[in-house]
């Protein structure tokens, strides 16, 4: 069954997706490809982009995304979400990681938690990881890729990444791919209304509430060593507000801090 007739059979007509869905075999990487298309000015539509396999997937910085060919999700999402100002835009990382969790806590049931900046953790492991692209133009947001690479089938991992882990190794059997997709276009279609009528304080929220580590002291570091700190809050612009045992306020950007081990 291909992925058209797969949305006519997952949902009603009223609550399908909505999208420009692209599907090739392979490709450098879905956020390069979705860049180069010629997305029509003023259009709402999202596109969705989904590879087989990528050779050269990226996750933040340099890097990398280990993905065994047809096993994986690997895709980028295009948006048009102009009504957020550009001093709040990592509300729109905020929104994509609650969309993918709400997919996958329907297949999961509990563990699903999202860590900052820009991972999705099942209890301790690695489950997803999403690179974030905006564009501005006139100082407002013109457009927003979703790059999103999720550990569906693959049961072996060969990189050194520290703690990968798959759908398919948490249930215990392989998940289809098309369908998952298809409800994850779908969380981000019907979650949109949170964006479009600046429902942030949900947003917000939802995110706080659902962070890796979020509750307690844990281990960190930064350019000054390790320690334990209580995350406090992740600011609209993105940056992690940390309480250490002393009582300190620590703030820091992307790459400005590591979660230590337990």
């Amino acid at each position: 069954m291909n992925i058209l007739k797969k949305i006519k059979t997952l949902f009603k007509k009223e609550d399908a997706p909505i999208a420009n869905i692209i599907r090739l075999a392979s490709v450098d990487s879905t956020n390069n490809y979705i860049r180069s298309l010629q997305t029509q000015e003023g259009s709402d539509e999202m596109t969705v982009v989904v590879a087989d396999y990528q050779t050269e997937g990226r996750g933040q910085g340099t890097n990398k995304w280990e993905s065994e060919a047809e096993k994986n999700l690997l895709f980028s999402l295009l948006l048009h979400p102009k009504e957020v100002p550009v001093g709040k835009q990592f509300l729109l990382s905020e929104y994509g990681a609650l969309c993918l969790k709400e997919v996958l806590d329907e297949y999961v049931g509990d563990g699903i938690t999202l860590k900052w900046p820009n991972d999705i953790y099942w209890k301790d492991q690695k489950l997803c990881g999403t690179l974030i692209e905006t564009r501005l133009s006139g100082g407002r947001i013109k457009d927003c890729v979703f790059g999103i690479g999720l550990n569906v089938n693959q049961t072996v991992f060969t990189s050194d990444a520290p703690n990968p882990v798959s759908l398919a190794q948490i249930l215990r059997k392989e998940v289809d791919k098309d369908a998952l997709l298809l409800r994850i276009i779908h969380s981000f279609n019907k979650n949109y209304e949170w964006i479009r009528s600046a429902n942030y304080a949900t947003i917000v929220g939802l995110y706080h509430n659902a962070l890796y580590r979020g509750n307690g002291f844990h281990p960190f570091e930064d350019a000054e060593g390790k320690f334990e700190g209580a995350i406090i809050e992740v600011e609209d612009d993105g940056h992690l507000i940390l309480r250490d045992r002393s009582g300190e306020i620590r703030s820091y950007a992307f790459k400005e801090i590591k979660y230590g081990k337990i």
